[in-house]
């Protein structure tokens, strides 16, 4: 689930090209960071969130704990969402050798780490903890917290930290099940205590096709579409756009089950349609 699919693989050897091996893969998007800070935020954690399957398997890996030693993002790809390494070319399972603490030292351009080394003679947990630093520093810090919803932020601040910062015994810290849990209802459930003064008038069975606005982030490049949790969270959005006159709500979930709502500037032309819900500001 972490890494590239193959499909298949090819084994030629001829007197031009000896010793060719071609393999078939899934078809994935390349990594561009601009783009992904314009996502949405839910989508930009869904990434976090399968990076961070990444980095356990990585860790916990048939062969042993296993580094990426170019973990950068164009290493990776997006598939359906989610994030997949491509290039294992650079991935190595030997710890470093050490005869003293000394020897185990990490440097990165912000800040440096030095292990313990081990009776054995190795880097305690170097593997592991190279790969979560590098995680951090390309991934979390970048797409996090950027726009999150202020109810995340306290959970948001734990798993950051917990990947920035590692303790004095070398132990690489992830976000354990129950977090990831937590946080994923969270993203579902947002906390909502906005109690609006506007009134909504509902319209069952009915969309406003046009009457469109731009918002940021949205889901559509024309229009303002965003995910909610209920209609008073639709509401509470609705009233922080001073051009926001309607939504409409839609079937379409978004991956964590929220509700896709479009947002409109007027309610000039309502239609019939059955799958949707049109709440309306009425005005005095």
């Amino acid at each position: 689930l972490c890494c590239f699919q193959l499909y298949g693989y090819c084994y030629q050897d001829s007197n031009d090209i000896p010793d060719t091996l071609t393999t078939i893969t899934e078809l994935g998007s390349p990594l561009e960071m601009i783009q992904l800070l314009q996502t949405s935020w839910e989508d930009r954690f869904r990434i976090c969130l399968s990076l961070v399957r990444l980095l356990h398997y990585l860790a916990h890996s048939p062969l042993g704990s296993v580094t990426l030693l170019d973990f950068r993002p164009r290493q990776f790809v997006i598939v359906d969402g989610e994030l997949k390494v491509t290039d294992l070319d650079d991935a190595s399972v030997e710890e470093s050798s050490c005869t003293s603490n000394s020897d185990c030292f990490m440097e990165f351009p912000a800040r440096n780490f030095t292990l313990p080394c081990s009776v054995e003679g190795r880097c305690q947990n170097m593997n592991e903890k190279r790969n979560l630093y590098n995680a951090y520093r390309f991934f979390f810090t970048y797409l996090l917290p950027h726009s999150a919803p202020s109810s995340l932020r306290p959970l948001l601040d734990k798993i950051v930290n917990a990947t920035g910062n590692h303790n004095k015994h070398g132990n690489a810290k992830y976000p354990s099940p129950s977090v990831n849990s937590e946080f994923t209802q969270k993203c579902v459930k947002s906390a909502n205590t906005h109690k609006s003064d506007s009134f909504y008038r509902r319209v069952p069975e009915a969309s406003i096709p046009d009457e469109n606005y731009r918002c940021w982030p949205s889901y559509h490049h024309k229009g303002c579409l965003l995910s909610v949790f209920d209609v008073n969270e639709a509401i509470e959005i609705c009233d922080s756009y001073s051009q926001c006159k309607a939504f409409v709500l839609t079937n379409q979930t978004t991956w964590t089950g929220r509700q896709l709502v479009f947002f409109k500037m007027a309610s000039n032309h309502i239609v019939p349609d059955p799958d949707k819900t049109t709440y309306v500001k009425v005005t005095d």
